[in-house]
């Protein structure tokens, strides 16, 4: 299978793409990778950056977004997110042990932050279906309704970045390359 997605620029991007670039850029000093690649499908940019800000806007703190993301990231086992993410977690002040825990496939440290990580797998690798106790489980530990219904938003982001860096094997950014991964 031959590999050769364009990394757009805001030049060569379609025309639909191109604002949602020029945005990226100032927002963040740069255009991802991951963003040059899915501006081939402009709807595919658009609607991964309306979901991420959505996520980033939901009812979770950052050690939580950060449990969630990552561990949709090792489960997917994507070489360029969990680098991207262990930049963003940083920024985002999280505990470095955390982001190392999560990165290793280690128990979380909070048994309220473990229930998340066990509930974002289960719906993961069973596709939304949770059983009672998984539920109660999740509820048990302080989460809500709304919490429960904002990993299903936190997976559709992931499901985006990640399916598009396994398609397009999109090389590592230089501004992550120090946070580098590798399944273990």
């Amino acid at each position: 299978m031959k590999k050769d997605f364009k990394i757009h620029t805001i030049e060569s991007a379609p025309e639909a793409s191109k604002p949602l670039l020029e945005r990226a850029k100032k927002q963040n000093g740069m255009i991802s990778n991951l963003f040059g690649v899915m501006a081939e499908a402009p709807g595919l940019l658009e609607g991964y950056m309306q979901l991420h800000r959505l996520f980033d806007e939901s009812s979770f703190d950052a050690e939580e977004k950060t449990v969630i993301w990552q561990t949709l990231n090792v489960e997917n086992d994507c070489h360029y997110c969990v680098p991207a993410h262990t930049v963003i977690a940083n920024m985002m002040q999280v505990d470095p042990a955390l982001t190392e825990a999560l990165r290793n496939q280690q128990p979380m440290p909070t048994k309220k932050l473990q229930v998340l990580q066990d509930t974002t797998l289960l719906m993961a690798r069973n596709r939304g279906r949770l059983t009672e106790a998984e539920i109660t489980a999740f509820y048990a530990v302080g989460y809500t309704h709304r919490q429960l219904l904002e990993v299903v938003l936190g997976l559709a982001q992931k499901v985006m970045s990640n399916y598009t860096n396994h398609l397009a094997d999109t090389p590592l950014d230089q501004a992550f390359a120090q946070a580098a991964w590798e399944k273990k």
